[in-house]
């Protein structure tokens, strides 16, 4: 009899849509891949929920992302078959006032500093941002450098050249990895700097996390640098990192956690901060926020409403998810904040 009834209601709304003419299209995304797992799955919980279990599908409760780094989806939200892009590098009111965009954080994750060395397990290096550079720079080529050693004296590094591995795209995971070498190395900051896109002074290129991960893997001697859960799920070793209190942490969840909670959400115009801002001794220093670019303007309506109910669900009903693969949900009060600037943004918050 359900199965009856489904097919009754699939058939009603086939032929309501070809009477009004109306198409049933998904809502579609570019961006992030730091946090395309997250989103993926978001994405196939939205699609159950609005269904309600039942056979009948619709396009429309569909979303479609794209995989691109932060920096092209941002550029293809230009486009007007797209509904919102996600960035780890969040833009500066004056760029959203000028593109007409709304902006939102709607997740927090980590930067791992991944390495490939045999006998070196995960969370057994330890890396300051200074040495980090210097790997990056080329200043220092071998794990056996004395300025390596003397932050791990218990550990019997090799004599191994070091392969450097940076990501080639346009993305927030370099501009949030930049940025913590940029604050402990004046040498990096004046010669490199941070940016979704820099110019790499040596190593390998990657497009996306997954080729990162996968180059970090099959190539002894290797570093590089990724989100935390998909460091996690891949089964790579990461160093410790030390942070702006001179700690050594973990990328784990408590300490993006950490770095969340001391961000000044409420005094932020637009929730433009970064987090690797904070100097609270328990948070991890590569922390960041992925953000939702969503047009104020040049969308219909309905689309809008569309995207903010995908957006809701997943704030509402989507943290376990976010910690299962992990991330760390955004607090209740930043939850309320967005909704705040969703009804200001477009007028209806809901």
């Amino acid at each position: 009899m359900m199965r009856l009834y489904q097919a009754l209601v699939a058939g009603l709304m086939s032929t309501l849509l070809a009477l009004t003419g109306v198409a049933a299209d998904p809502i579609r995304g570019a961006g992030s891949t730091f946090a395309a797992p997250i989103i993926q799955k978001w994405a196939q919980n939205y699609r159950t929920l609005r269904s309600d279990g039942g056979d009948f599908s619709s396009s429309d409760w569909t979303v479609d992302y794209e995989l691109v780094g932060s920096l092209a989806g941002m550029l293809r939200l230009s486009q007007p078959e797209m509904d919102f892009a996600a960035t780890d590098a969040p833009l500066p009111p004056e760029e959203l006032k000028r593109r007409d965009y709304s902006q939102f954080p709607i997740v927090i994750g980590g930067v791992a500093v991944v390495v490939s060395l045999d006998g070196v397990s995960a969370g057994q290096l330890k890396l300051s941002p200074d040495v980090i550079a210097d790997i990056y720079r080329g200043a220092i080529r071998n794990w056996s450098d004395p300025r390596v050693k003397s932050l791990n004296p218990a550990l019997a590094l090799p004599e191994l050249e070091i392969t450097v591995v940076h990501r080639r795209d346009g993305s927030g995971t370099t501009q949030t990895f930049t940025e913590y070498l940029s604050k402990g190395s004046a040498a990096w900051r004046s010669s490199v700097g941070s940016d979704t896109l820099v110019r790499w002074p040596m190593g390998i290129g990657a497009d996306g996390s997954q080729a990162m991960v996968e180059r970090v893997r099959n190539a002894k001697g290797a570093i590089g640098y990724v989100e935390y859960g998909q460091v996690r799920r891949a089964g790579l070793a990461y160093a410790e990192v030390m942070n702006n209190a001179g700690r050594f942490v973990r990328p784990e969840a408590s300490a993006f956690q950490a770095a969340a909670s001391a961000a000044d959400w409420q005094g932020s115009t637009d929730f433009y901060l970064r987090l690797t801002e904070t100097s609270d001794p328990a948070a991890y220093p590569i922390s960041a926020a992925t953000f939702a670019l969503v047009p104020r303007s040049g969308r219909s309506a309905v689309r809008a409403r569309r995207t903010l109910d995908f957006f809701r669900t997943a704030l509402d009903q989507g943290g376990v998810d976010a910690i299962a693969l992990g991330y760390v949900p955004m607090p209740e009060s930043v939850v309320a904040q967005i909704r705040r600037a969703w009804a200001r943004d477009f007028k209806s918050g809901r």
